[in-house]
């Protein structure tokens, strides 16, 4: 099956006009199971859900992370969509976390002013806009922390400070060490277990 290949699809040739229209459009696309859809850089993209063992790593951050939350905010794995109208993006990140009544809608289509953190574990599909749109778009509209796991080079970066211009401050450590996660968390991540598991030499 086409779709099942590890790479982003881009609906149509040409990024449609109007970022309510893409929004109307998304919620009308029948988005195959196993995969997401997005909008960036005014197109839709549709791709993969996260492999098996991340399933592990995501839960590992959560519990870490769950006892330093900001007053009254959750975090959250769950398949949600935020919007962010101003620089016409919608992302639907691995984690997040916000104030729980971001969440206290009806719509599909949550505000992303709400958020206080974000994390994305990227995939060969998701790898370069995780790394380079999305650190400009959440530094620029006040997440005030993203964290981004590079499971291709096992590498945990983490952002902090946001402004107008983008993240002020940045941190990265490799996969086993503990990273310094910045306010308003003001705590350690400790990543040790977030590498993929080795192969048997019988599934090699």
């Amino acid at each position: 099956m086409t779709l099942m290949a590890e790479r982003p699809v881009i609906s149509g040739t040409k990024p449609r006009s109007g970022f309510e229209e893409l929004l109307d459009l998304l919620d009308e696309l029948s988005v195959p199971d196993g995969y997401k859809a997005e909008i960036i850089r005014g197109s839709i993209v549709v791709s993969p859900w996260s492999k098996g063992f991340y399933t592990r790593v995501m839960k590992l951050v959560c519990n870490q992370l769950e006892g330093y939350l900001p007053e009254g905010h959750m975090i959250e794995r769950a398949p949600d969509l935020f919007v962010f109208p101003g620089v016409e993006r919608a992302f639907g990140p691995d984690i997040h976390a916000a104030h729980e009544q971001t969440y206290e809608t009806d719509s599909n289509h949550l505000d992303g002013e709400g958020l206080s953190f974000v994390a994305e574990l990227t995939s060969a599909s998701t790898r370069r806009e995780d790394l380079t749109d999305k650190v400009e778009v959440y530094g620029k509209v006040g997440v005030p922390i993203y964290l981004i796991l590079d499971m291709q080079e096992e590498e945990a970066i983490v952002y902090g400070s946001p402004s107008t211009k983008g993240y002020e401050v940045r941190f990265s450590k490799p996969f086993g060490e503990k990273l310094y996660i910045p306010d308003p968390f003001g705590c350690s991540l400790d990543t040790a277990g977030f590498q993929r598991p080795e192969k048997d030499d019988d599934q090699a």
